[in-house]
């Protein structure tokens, strides 16, 4: 099965903060995800060029799509981005990470999230987004969807009017089965007369949080599971330290959590998603899928950033070998 993600392209500026005093200074409360604009994303990150820092493509579907690609799947990404140095990282990292890259170019500046690290792991979150919010449907052409099997969605998407739902439209017209991710809970409660509408209609594997799922259904995650089940094909719930439920027609999995050394939890969704979407590409059990997912997980937490280290990979390859074969 070949997977297509879309979703927001945004370069990753990964800074480690000495303490969370900086967070203070620039007014920013820690934990949240606020969109900001250029100036202020370059004050941020010029006012703090003496810290540790690096830079990554970013986006949650592209972490995800990266992570599936480094597994062996064959993957596509769908981004808008601009004609600067940025661009040119997130464009050189994808294709090095060995997802096919069909960008949308434009003028200018490309989307950016600086992604604060205070020293317990917890991430703050300050995103331009950029000409990534600016991508619509007809700049994607049915001759790029055709050439996979599934899509995978970003759920801030819901927010461009002019690309979520006609997305999903053409998605089921191509005969594409169609992954989405509920992003936030805040996207949850905001849009959620729109998902209850298109969830049932067109998506075919949901992935959420706890808080996610539960904004969703007004249940606590392992009621929630069920009744996401109605609706989609699969329905999937992360809880955290105890692991992830997935649940098919009236079968409900659940995973427990491996035991990790907590860095960063930068990433930690997106590459379940990536694990868990290549067990289903495989045709592996909820289970065996939902275990690749988890190992996905546990090492990506370990690490600074949305992406698992070059050195662990091989390790990785091995372990879901043995989880297939099991």
């Amino acid at each position: 099965m070949k997977i297509i993600g879309i979703g927001n392209a945004l370069l990753d500026v990964l800074i480690r903060l000495e303490s969370d005093a900086h967070l203070t200074e620039m007014g920013i409360k820690k934990g949240a995800m606020d969109l900001i604009d250029e100036s202020a994303m370059r004050e941020i990150q010029e006012n703090r060029m003496g810290l540790q820092r690096s830079e990554v493509p970013g986006g949650s579907v592209c972490n995800s799509m990266r992570s599936l690609a480094r597994l062996g799947a064959e993957i596509g990404y769908i981004g808008k981005i601009g004609n600067d140095r940025a661009a040119q990282v997130y464009e050189t990292e994808t294709l090095k990470a060995g997802v096919k890259p069909f960008f949308v170019k434009t003028e200018g500046i490309s989307g950016c999230s600086t992604v604060l690290i205070s020293p317990d792991g917890e991430r703050t979150m300050a995103t331009f987004l950029g000409p990534a919010a600016t991508l619509t449907d007809n700049e994607i052409s049915d001759e790029t969807l055709s050439k996979f099997d599934l899509i995978y969605i970003e759920g801030y998407l819901i927010t461009n009017e002019r690309l979520f739902l006609p997305m999903l439209k053409r998605a089921e017209k191509l005969g594409l089965k169609v992954a989405l991710d509920l992003a936030n809970f805040n996207i949850v409660n905001g849009f959620k007369d729109l998902l209850k509408d298109v969830i049932p209609q067109y998506v075919d594997i949901l992935f959420s949080n706890e808080s996610e799922a539960e904004a969703y259904t007004g249940l606590p995650a392992r009621k929630a599971i069920e009744v996401i089940a109605k609706d989609v094909e699969i329905a999937v719930v992360t809880i955290g330290k105890d692991g992830v439920l997935v649940c098919r027609n009236s079968q409900v999995v659940h995973n427990n959590a491996l035991v990790s050394n907590v860095v960063d939890t930068t990433g930690a969704g997106d590459n379940f998603a990536a694990g868990f979407l290549y067990g289903y590409s495989t045709n592996a059990s909820l289970e065996q899928s939902a275990k690749i997912g988890t190992l996905l997980s546990a090492n990506v937490i370990e690490t600074v950033g949305a992406q698992i280290p070059e050195d662990r990979w091989g390790q990785i390859k091995l372990k879901v070998d043995e989880i297939l074969g099991s």
